[in-house]
């Protein structure tokens, strides 16, 4: 059972990931690819934080930076009141078991050359957990949990289909007994027909587990389905983040009004017009100034080009624009009529009809 509050689990703050860029013959660094700038976030103890936003926006680093598959250059990650990126050696192995990954691809995250058994048992044996026989217990209790049968641990993963190869991955996740999966867009490669089984999958064993879920996807529908709170990413950065009912239902910035006006919805009552972006995304190398959006943003004013967007939270959202700030000061903090008031402002600026099923 959840607690009614319970504390967080995972706290990021201000994590940066920057990639430097080289040129010349000896490979001088002359900048850097700015992946993720300052996100921060929580996430408590068996709840499910979903990032969305479209792609090399820096979703998926984020994360590789939380687990510390990549180095960050920048923040801090709290894991259980534990400072990730300050450890080394033997404590850092020993955090790893509490943390596990599900990749995106299930065709090239499972090593072709192993068997079901040895695929399971590599994390348990690097880890030092149990012998020969418990070991075999606690991989056959993972693959009953994620609907796969003992008799597949002889088979190899080219005998599966996609969507057995991601149970078997999540199955490996499971083996360990982690706290945290960081689930990386876990049904982008598989086909729709399955993709359904996959994810109640997955709600099934956060209820039961008590497990506490990073959801990466650029899928809005899923994300509003599985996650209790969502973050919206554009170019490195977090523009809006709220309850998942509260952000589907008054979206604010701009850029999240657009996305969610690209989800197609065959209730006529829940289609929105649709809201078409000028431009592309700006390059992560040479993001511009002020507001990372106002390049593309219907409502960009001066200030947008001058200033970075302070956060600006209410109850439980937060979100980094100046316009949508001025809106939710002007509805003295009704965060439904602000939000009516960012998608009318949008519509004048937009002539793109509603949505046609």
């Amino acid at each position: 059972m959840i607690p009614a509050n319970p504390q967080p689990l995972l706290v990021v703050d201000s994590l940066q990931m920057h990639f430097p860029t080289r040129q010349g013959l000896l490979r001088r660094v002359v900048g850097a690819v700015q992946a993720v700038d300052g996100v921060s976030f929580s996430i408590a103890k068996g709840r499910t934080l979903g990032i969305v936003g479209e792609s090399g926006c820096g979703k998926t680093t984020v994360g590789r930076s939380v687990l510390r598959l990549v180095e960050p250059t920048g923040g801090s990650v709290h894991f259980d009141g534990l400072e990730v990126l300050a450890m080394r050696g033997a404590s850092m192995r020993a955090l790893r078991r509490r943390m596990q990954i599900v990749f995106q691809d299930p065709y090239g995250s499972l090593n072709p050359r192993l068997c079901v058994r040895a695929i399971l048992e590599e994390g348990l044996i690097i880890h030092r957990q149990g012998n020969a026989d418990t070991r075999l217990k606690r991989i056959c209790w993972a693959l009953d949990r994620t609907g796969m049968s003992s008799a597949s641990l002889q088979r190899y993963p080219h005998e599966f289909s996609g969507g057995q190869r991601q149970r078997i991955a999540i199955a490996r996740a499971l083996v360990l007994e982690p706290e945290l999966l960081v689930l990386d867009e876990p049904l982008s490669a598989l086909d729709v027909s399955i993709q359904a089984q996959v994810v109640n999958l997955l709600v099934e064993l956060r209820e039961q587990l008590g497990l506490t879920y990073l959801f990466i996807s650029h899928d809005l529908s899923v994300v509003e389905y599985v996650a209790d709170e969502v973050a919206v990413m554009y170019l490195g950065r977090i523009v809006e983040r709220a309850p998942s009912a509260q952000l589907y239902s008054a979206p604010l910035h701009p850029y999240t009004l657009a996305l969610f006006s690209a989800v197609p919805s065959i209730h006529p009552q829940q289609r929105r017009r649709r809201i078409v972006l000028p431009g592309d995304v700006p390059s992560p190398s040479r993001p511009p100034p002020g507001c990372r959006f106002h390049p593309r943003c219907p409502l960009a004013e001066s200030v947008c080009r001058e200033v970075d967007p302070p956060a600006v939270t209410l109850e439980d959202r937060l979100v980094h624009c100046h316009v949508a700030a001025r809106e939710i000061a002007q509805s003295a903090g009704n965060l439904a009529t602000a939000s009516a008031r960012m998608a009318e402002l949008l519509a004048v600026t937009n002539t793109t009809p509603t949505e046609s099923i």
